[in-house]
């Protein structure tokens, strides 16, 4: 899956997405809080710096444009000086297109946070949260004059009066006559008039108070997802982002995948949410799995929380991210006998086919590799029983092996056909076998059945021993000599 997703990431440069919604600045004020007022008891804060940026549907449009995206950001400024700097700050980030509708009527909502020693301590809001009125038809001929030109849409809902009933109703049938996956980040309780989206992406306090479900469990929070499906029809999937208990994909007719948080270090959770809906839509507009473009969403999110304020994620950061994870992902592939047993039962009790091969892997070859690919071929989990570096040379001599156990349990591990390393101290793995109970026991085409260790016990109850062919003229005895001969 990781290699899945490293790839994916690169697939999102130059994808276009539309993103409409309730545009902002904000701001930001930092200073030091080292006393309370005397005229109340509050903290007086001695600004030091202060910043701004493009925030509500914006940021999501930022997160689109530094993943490598294109974006074409639609909504709805005030003739003001708020609206100015929007518009200067949506120039200066490159990779968006300005749509915005300008109104005279309506000022920029702007939202200021004031920081003492990363604290924020208040927030001051300007905003006009009634309907858009005359400015909607505007908005939605935007829509319909940019819509054939993207791969996908975002409709950022932050509840400023932007996205109304019509609004969405109309973007919802337009985006589906086209074509093109939506995905909705809601703030309305009633997820019904978001029915035709592709995909909804609420919090949980949002699916919570829509659905009355109180309990954030696994089963719960599937549960509320089922429900909201229930209740919009028409709706493909609700991605459910849980803060640091991850997030859970319900799609409509398929398995629900509960994804565990994936933080970096969390610092602010401010805007970790665009970055969800921008990696989302641009993982769908690329033609990935839904699966897939979610649990991207879920690394770009775990790099946004480690970031202060509404900042933007860049495909740089999220591919340190994936680089990391897959670092840890491969430590993960190496186990004790016990631990092996205990993921062995979770993949039974899926169903999954469990296939075992064994072998020193020295040198890795690409015999090897070619082997443990055709293994895995035979089953849904391949195990791998790798002898210690005391085996190896009770087997093949003192010089024995090149490479200690621990890089060649890495090596193995990094293979996408190898699901698991187990290491074993004796010279067959006939005990790791037996304790392992594989459905499927491979070994090379070099072996006959009756030379293959723990095939009559496999087949005793009602396992396969296969024999594959492998690549001729690979040996790691064969590299060593060449080497020696160099």
């Amino acid at each position: 899956m990781l290699t899945v997703r490293t790839d994916l990431l690169n697939r999102l440069r130059g994808v276009r997405v539309l993103v409409l919604g309730d545009v902002m600045l904000d701001r930001f004020v930092y200073g030091s809080a080292k006393r309370l007022s005397p005229e109340a008891p509050i903290p007086v804060l001695s600004v030091e710096r202060e910043t701004a940026m493009v925030g509500g549907a914006g940021n999501v449009a930022l997160n689109v444009g530094s993943l490598g995206g294109k974006a074409v950001l639609i909504g709805v400024i005030g003739d003001d000086a708020a609206g100015e700097e929007v518009t200067r700050l949506v120039a200066a980030a490159g990779g968006i297109t300005d749509a915005l509708v300008r109104s005279r009527s309506r000022p920029t909502t702007e939202k200021t946070r004031f920081i003492a020693e990363r604290q924020q301590i208040l927030r001051a809001d300007r905003e006009l949260c009634d309907p858009i009125g005359d400015a909607g038809t505007q908005l939605l001929d935007t829509v319909r004059k940019h819509l054939h030109g993207v791969d996908a849409v975002i409709v950022s809902d932050y509840a400023k009066g932007v996205v109304g009933d019509t609004v969405i109703r109309d973007v919802v049938a337009a985006a589906r006559l086209a074509g093109k996956p939506l995905v909705v980040d809601p703030k309305s309780r009633d997820f019904r008039r978001y029915d035709g989206a592709s995909v909804l992406t609420p919090n949980w306090t949002e699916a919570a108070t829509s659905t009355g479900i109180a309990e954030e469990d696994d089963a719960s929070v599937a549960k509320a997802g089922l429900q909201i499906l229930a209740e919009a029809p028409q709706v493909g999937a609700v991605l459910i982002t849980r803060g640091p208990r991850g997030m859970s994909l319900v799609p409509r007719g398929s398995d629900i995948l509960h994804i565990p948080a994936a933080p970096l270090e969390v610092f602010d959770v401010s805007g970790a949410g665009d970055t969800v809906v921008a990696t989302l839509a641009l993982g769908l507009g690329a033609g990935a799995a839904l699966a897939d473009a979610a649990e991207l969403a879920n690394v770009a999110a775990g790099v946004a929380v480690a970031k202060a304020g509404t900042a933007a994620v860049s495909a740089e950061e999220v591919a340190g991210a994936l680089q990391s994870r897959e670092i840890h992902s491969v430590e993960a592939k190496i186990l004790s006998p016990q631990t092996a047993l205990e993921r062995i039962r979770k993949w039974r009790a899926r169903g999954e086919r469990i296939g075992f091969t064994n072998g020193c892997f020295d040198l890795i070859h690409p015999g090897h590799v070619s082997l443990l690919a055709k293994a895995r071929a035979h089953c849904d989990r391949l195990i791998v029983g790798l002898n210690t570096d005391s085996s190896v040379r009770r087997l093949k001599g003192e010089s024995r092996p090149v490479q200690d156990e621990t890089a060649r349990a890495v090596v193995l591990a990094s293979l996408f056909s190898v699901d698991l390393v187990v290491l074993f101290d004796e010279e067959t793995p006939e005990d790791l076998i037996e304790s392992l109970r594989p459905d499927v026991l491979v070994k090379g085409a070099d072996y006959t059945r009756k030379e293959v260790v723990g095939a009559d016990f496999v087949e005793s109850y009602g396992g396969k021993v296969v024999l594959v062919d492998i690549v001729a003229g690979q040996s790691t005895s064969r590299m060593i000599a060449r080497a020696a001969g160099a």
